[in-house]
């Protein structure tokens, strides 16, 4: 069984933050007498992520999960509580946690600018003392999955956000790290780029990599991550299975019936369902789940009437985290 490579307990994090009023004057009384207020981004989160795990940490904005991140990264220190990550606390050992991590922020790059992207892979190969057969394994792996060798030599700043996406990805993954942290990887692109860098994703992390993923694309959470950390208000809401938390949350199914001809001029349904859409012979039948459930309405359906198909159709997983973003868990 997997061991945990992450540990999170009981962590809290404050900010002070200077209580400042508009005008000339406010700010002079200011400098005489400051007052602080404390912001809590943080209010005791605790969990654990096993080794190789794939885990999506998503939130609200201002919910608490990019101050966890920078945590969890080493940026930050915790005002009360302990992380440790591979052993290592990441705000105490940072050059040495650093040499086992990798990290993409979706909005800024770690490639230099005006380089082609070719000399910023070597640069981190020196940075990171990658020997050099690994780094050619890495790079000849990279190129195939991505198809980096477009790019290689053309500077950054040249590159489309697409294509830049493709080359950060490859660059915090040159010396092989045991944990990745993406923030918003896909961001801004295209339907193949996503669908290229989600591949990629599944196969690294298939390969035993773990990877913990922020990020408001709900598509990237359904796709890539098993598991799910919700955070809101500085507490964890919700840590299970993705496919899990939809179910708890909605009460709502529906499903999509095409009647054989002639289909039925009325049709009865039991409580807790009723026809929220008719056109011809399709119904679409609306189906309140802590009233009754999705097979005792087929059941009925098909004891009554002839039909030709029949599906189900979840909630989209927006809709989900929404609700679950404006009601709770």
């Amino acid at each position: 069984m997997p061991e945990n490579i992450i540990e999170v307990k009981n962590v809290k994090k404050e900010f002070r933050t200077l209580k400042k009023k508009a005008g000339l004057k406010a700010s002079l009384a200011t400098l005489l007498s400051r007052k602080y207020k404390v912001i809590r981004a943080l209010n005791g989160v605790s969990f654990e992520i096993k080794e190789g795990e794939f885990v999506g940490m998503i939130g609200p904005n201002g919910a608490g999960k990019s101050t966890m991140i920078k945590i969890l990264t080493g940026i930050l220190t915790p005002s009360s509580g302990k992380v440790t990550a591979m052993g290592l606390v990441p705000y105490e050992s940072r050059q040495k946690y650093a040499q086992n991590v990798g990290v993409v922020f979706g909005q800024r790059t770690q490639l230099w600018w005006d380089l082609p992207v070719k000399d910023t892979f070597d640069l981190l190969r020196h940075i990171y003392s990658v020997p050099m057969d690994v780094y050619k394994e890495n790079m000849k792996r990279f190129t195939e999955v991505l198809e980096l060798d477009k790019y290689l030599h053309q500077p950054v700043r040249k590159l489309s956000l697409g294509e830049r996406m493709r080359c950060d990805l490859a660059a915090s993954l040159l010396h092989n790290p045991k944990i990745v942290f993406l923030d918003e990887p896909t961001i801004g692109l295209d339907v193949e780029a996503k669908f290229r860098i989600r591949e990629f994703l599944k196969e690294q992390n298939r390969n035993g990599m773990t990877i913990i993923l922020t990020t408001h694309d709900m598509g990237d959470i359904e796709e890539l991550c098993p598991r799910t950390i919700i955070i809101d208000k500085g507490g964890i809401i919700y840590d299970g299975l993705t496919s899990k938390f939809r179910e708890r949350v909605a009460t709502q199914r529906a499903l999509i019936v095409d009647f054989k001809e002639p289909s039925p001029k009325k049709i009865v349904l039991p409580s807790g369902a009723k026809i929220v859409n008719r056109e011809g012979d399709r119904a679409v039948i609306g189906i309140n789940i802590r009233k009754t459930t999705v097979a005792a309405v087929i059941k009925h359906v098909l004891s009554r009437y002839g039909v030709d198909d029949i599906a189900t159709q979840e909630p989209s997983i927006e809709e989900t985290i929404r609700k679950i973003y404006s009601e709770g868990i």
